[in-house]
């Protein structure tokens, strides 16, 4: 690794590089304010201090856990100002969780919908005469509950 001066300041493709994002992702980033602006070099090129490493890996891992770059930045703002935000990082944290629980519900209601409805559509081909239509498309249904379900629920017509 190659600094950019002497004070060990890393241009924008060299912490990219390290980071293993993009040159795009920094500036995304910086817009964003989870990651400083950095200082100029008198060529105008981005400087980032060494430690700008640490903080593009911290809002990747956050990333990875479901945080979004807004939630992150009024964390970051906050802390880089000396508070402390964990209560409401831990509360970010508990309702990203809620939302996991959630959508793994949703998603087996999705998987227990969609194996029921290929036992009914074996049953149709098993039953349809050969090079007639089994009408599979048309044994689905609206759902009569959309509020109370996902809205990837299937639902079966009754079979006459």
């Amino acid at each position: 690794m190659k600094a950019v001066s002497g004070n060990g300041a890393l241009s924008s493709g060299e912490l990219a590089d390290l980071a293993g994002v993009s040159r795009d992702t920094l500036r995304h980033y910086e817009r964003k304010g989870v990651l400083p602006r950095p200082l100029r070099g008198h060529n105008g090129y981005r400087q980032y201090p060494p430690e700008a490493l640490q903080r593009v890996q911290l809002v990747r891992r956050a990333l990875t856990v479901g945080f979004t770059l807004d939630e992150l930045a009024k964390v970051l703002k906050v802390r880089d100002a000396g508070g402390a935000p964990c209560e409401e990082v831990r509360r970010l944290a508990a309702q990203k969780l809620v939302n996991v629980q959630d959508q793994l519900r949703e998603l087996t209601e999705l998987r227990d919908d969609l194996q029921k409805t290929l036992r009914d559509w074996d049953a149709r081909l098993a039953r349809r005469t050969q090079g007639r239509r089994a009408n599979l498309l048309e044994a689905l249904s609206v759902d009569p509950n959309p509020g109370k379900r996902s809205h990837h629920s299937i639902k079966r017509k009754k079979e006459k």
